[in-house]
């Protein structure tokens, strides 16, 4: 099992970042959705559990035109799809993708707080201390663009190059960190998110656990440029707005799928 927490911080208020996280999942669904089976709901529903309430979500992610046809003619019946539940009660959300064929060999599991801080709260999630102990925390810095490929950088998902007209943050330069902190007319928070990786197969379980971790931090990193690169479009829209965007899409999000072809075929070619 590995565990990192994710630590990324912007210049939006919580609320805001609500509406921003909704707008861009939809951009990304209507981006990046392709055709064949893509994504099962299964359930969209209020819950209440034990004092939290929100918005539980199950989906399934069919990948067999995502992946290679040899790894297609390997794979066991079921092995293709991941299930994800989630359960929304904003700021708190609680994210678990699981997969039939692998039952409990495999598990991702994203607990997000989100706070109006610059990512200064230790074990936020309350881990016993010997736990927490062994978890690394990374710091992703959106405006940083070493952290990502240069094959996949885009100028107009750049924080450090976008400047919003409606709010008038940005650019965001080396110190922007700082100058937000200091500047009381801008607002700021952090997304904690506690991704917690077990993958148990002999010989692969060590480098399957790094390799999706490596696969969330680009997946963090890239979301959150777009979301903050994307805020005139989203900070004047309700969340009735929101809403209707989602059910004008008819189409899920796709992305979470694509981090987990490499996992699926190194495991089938190594069978």
């Amino acid at each position: 099992m590995l565990i990192k927490e994710y630590r990324i911080v912007l210049p939006v208020s919580v609320e805001e970042y609500q509406l921003g996280q909704l707008y861009t999942v939809a951009e990304a669904s209507k981006n990046n959705t392709g055709g064949g089976e893509g994504v099962e709901v299964l359930a969209n529903e209020p819950y209440e559990k034990d004092g939290e309430k929100g918005q539980y979500t199950h989906k399934i992610y069919h990948l067999n035109s995502k992946v290679p046809r040899l790894v297609r003619a390997l794979a066991p019946k079921g092995s293709l799809e991941i299930h994800e539940k989630a359960w929304n009660a904003y700021p708190y959300c609680r994210t678990i993708l699981t997969n039939d064929y692998l039952k409990d060999n495999f598990q991702i599991k994203i607990e997000t707080w989100h706070k109006p801080d610059m990512g200064e709260q230790e074990n936020i999630h309350g881990l016993e201390k010997s736990e927490w102990e062994k978890v690394e925390v990374v710091n992703i810095d959106i405006a940083d663009r070493n952290c990502i490929s240069p094959k996949e950088y885009k100028e107009d998902q750049d924080p450090a190059k976008f400047k919003s007209e409606k709010t008038g943050r940005g650019p965001l330069g080396p110190e922007w960190k700082k100058e937000v902190q200091n500047d009381p007319t801008c607002p700021h928070m952090c997304a904690y998110k506690l991704a917690t990786v077990k993958f148990k197969w002999m010989g692969l379980a060590g480098k399957i656990e790094s390799l999706i971790q490596r696969a969330q931090r680009r997946l963090f990193t890239h979301f959150h440029r777009q979301l903050f690169c994307l805020i005139d479009k989203w900070i004047d829209l309700s969340m009735d707005d929101i809403r209707k965007i989602e059910d004008d899409t008819k189409k899920e999000l796709d992305e979470v799928t694509k981090q987990y072809i490499t996992v699926f075929s190194l495991l089938y070619e190594a069978k």
